[in-house]
């Protein structure tokens, strides 16, 4: 390879990696969901819905492998939607209830029943904005736990990314651990590409270059 032709292959390389770098970065982009409260995020099965947009949402009361759970756990909605509540069956009598001090929704379907298809239903309107926690009070102690955010006024925080199978955050840091990732790969790809420029430059062409013609 000629010295000319190395740089450029070289030139080319580095922008790919410099490319590539912009394109996992983008790929890492994270979804904005409520600032849930620590037991409600914390509700067996943990699922969420964005549910915004809809008029109406279910979410499932004995969800789970031992019916222990709501599911979806977390969903966030509009205001003037309304959220039926629907039995399975499974994990015993349940019910739905505002946790104390939880948020300004009053949920409160009565006392526990175990029914299946029995239903729960509640229309959340202005004075409801913001996140309530709630939760099946015969099963709080085991993680039956709940929360619903209600309008756009609520507290957020961005969450998920891309699924590098590294925690999403590195500890007392605050920042995303791919992009530390992201980093080092690029600088050691332009680092590697400099060594190789400067071996070329500074030694001259292969030794078989201009070899191997017709005699």
């Amino acid at each position: 390879m000629k010295r000319r032709d190395f740089v450029r292959t070289a030139g080319g390389a580095t922008a790919a990696v410099a490319a590539s770098a912009g394109a996992t970065g983008t790929a890492a982009a994270q979804e904005v969901q409520p600032d849930w409260p620590s037991g409600a995020a914390g509700g067996n099965v943990g699922s969420y819905t964005d549910a915004r947009g809809q008029d109406e949402v279910t979410i499932s009361v004995g969800a789970g492998s031992n019916g222990l759970a709501f599911d979806p756990t977390l969903v966030w909605v509009d205001e003037g939607t309304t959220i039926v509540w629907e039995w399975t069956g499974a994990g015993g009598d349940h019910n739905v209830q505002t946790v104390e001090d939880g948020g300004p929704a009053s949920l409160d379907s009565g006392s526990a029943v175990g029914e299946e298809g029995y239903t729960y239903e509640y229309e959340t309107s202005s004075e409801d904005a913001g996140i309530t926690h709630y939760q099946c009070v015969p099963h709080a102690a085991v993680g039956m736990h709940g929360g619903i955010a209600v309008g756009e006024d609520v507290a957020t925080v961005e969450v998920g990314g891309a699924n590098t199978g590294w925690p999403e955050d590195i500890a007392k840091v605050g920042v995303p651990l791919h992009a530390h990732w992201v980093g080092i790969s690029a600088i050691l790809g332009i680092g590697m590409t400099f060594v190789f420029t400067f071996y070329m430059l500074k030694y001259g062409e292969s030794a078989h270059t201009g070899h191997g013609g017709a005699r």
